[in-house]
């Protein structure tokens, strides 16, 4: 191989490796298939089908035209070769083009079968602001009221909520480094529906993720024997939150007075009510709790992640005794003061 194809094909292989395995450094700068042609791709708030559907036709038929764009640039690399006539060139370059033709046809025809599957469903609840989005770029997840999905270079699998069964197949410890506290777990979960139509597919979670995941979804999720989901310090420390709660004095409701939706997840009725009692408890707490004369605005599991959103990560052992403003009218409360309607 002479100076000028060698030269070529390296630099020529550089670029395709950075095409198809787009480096942090790519993305940075915004030299990605997506930004470059978000013109065309258009808003994926708007319009989340149609938007993937271009992104990843667009995706496959530039990645399948790398081996023919190859040999179009060997022909310029090297003249002597005379590759440009395909009748003359040697029966490995001849197979070559062919088969490179042949992949960017195949390409073709999937983009065209793909496009014409558009649901508009999945569009409308992809903007609403409840939808559950993790994951990294080229596997991304998205769980909206009624779907599963999972964002990939190339591909979109979707799957009905109530068609799915999901398990916990297996989770991995990842220690990130040496000062971390404690190691990520990441979980893989496998989605299988009932319809033979749609092919199962795994998806990928931390598991800080996956209490939102499990929220969202709307069935049980299945865990395998040998998997052991760990809880993070929130999690625990709610379970704990809504046993105290469960202890406190109760909230009569003044007759006439309507529950209203929680204003944090508006999706369940509100549950709390913030009373000072913890004076009645013999704790001294004159100078910090205050009274709050907001009308009950929050469910149990909101109110409890408000208070530990607001503590400090290092002093685990100072949550349960303290005290943090009321979401509403930033009253200070401490946990005893928080009151289950009856």
């Amino acid at each position: 191989m002479e100076n000028s194809e060698l030269s070529f094909t390296l630099a020529y292989t550089v670029f395709a490796i950075c095409l198809i395995f787009t480096p942090n450094e790519f993305r940075a700068a915004g030299l990605t298939i997506q930004n470059v042609f978000s013109p065309w791709l258009g808003s994926e708030d708007i319009g989340f089908i149609e938007h993937h559907l271009r992104r990843t036709s667009l995706t496959i038929l530039i990645h399948s035209a790398l081996p023919l764009g190859y040999y179009l640039g060997m022909c310029v690399a090297d003249p002597e070769e005379n590759l440009i006539n395909i009748h003359q060139v040697s029966g490995s370059w001849r197979v070559f083009f062919f088969l490179s033709v042949s992949l960017q046809l195949a390409s073709w025809v999937l983009v065209i079968y793909c496009s014409g599957h558009v649901a508009a469903n999945i569009n409308r609840e992809f903007r609403r602001i409840d939808k559950v989005v993790t994951g990294v770029p080229g596997a991304q997840v998205i769980v909206t009221d009624s779907w599963i999905l999972k964002v990939t270079t190339y591909h979109i699998y979707m799957a009905l909520q109530s068609d799915c069964h999901v398990t916990v197949t297996e989770s991995r410890q990842h220690q990130l480094s040496p000062d971390s506290p404690s190691p990520i777990q990441i979980l893989t979960l496998r989605v299988e529906s009932i319809n033979p139509a749609v092919r199962p597919f795994s998806i990928s979670l931390n598991s800080t993720d996956y209490t939102d995941f499990r929220e969202k979804f709307q069935a049980p999720i299945r865990t395998s024997p040998n998997v052991v989901v760990h809880q993070t310090v929130s999690e625990l420390f709610l379970e704990t939150f809504r046993a105290q709660v469960e202890l406190n004095q109760r909230y009569t409701l003044p007759s006439g007075q309507e529950v209203e939706p929680c204003f944090g997840c508006m999706q369940v009725p509100s549950s709390t009510k913030l009373l000072r009692l913890c004076q009645t408890a013999g704790i001294e707490n004159e100078s910090e709790c205050q009274q709050c004369f907001c009308r009950p605005m929050w469910c149990l599991l909101c109110l409890g992640r408000w208070f530990a959103s607001h503590q400090d990560q290092q002093r685990l052992d100072t949550w349960l005794s303290s005290k943090v403003p009321c979401p509403t009218c930033r009253a200070k409360f401490c946990i005893l003061d928080v009151c289950l309607i009856r």
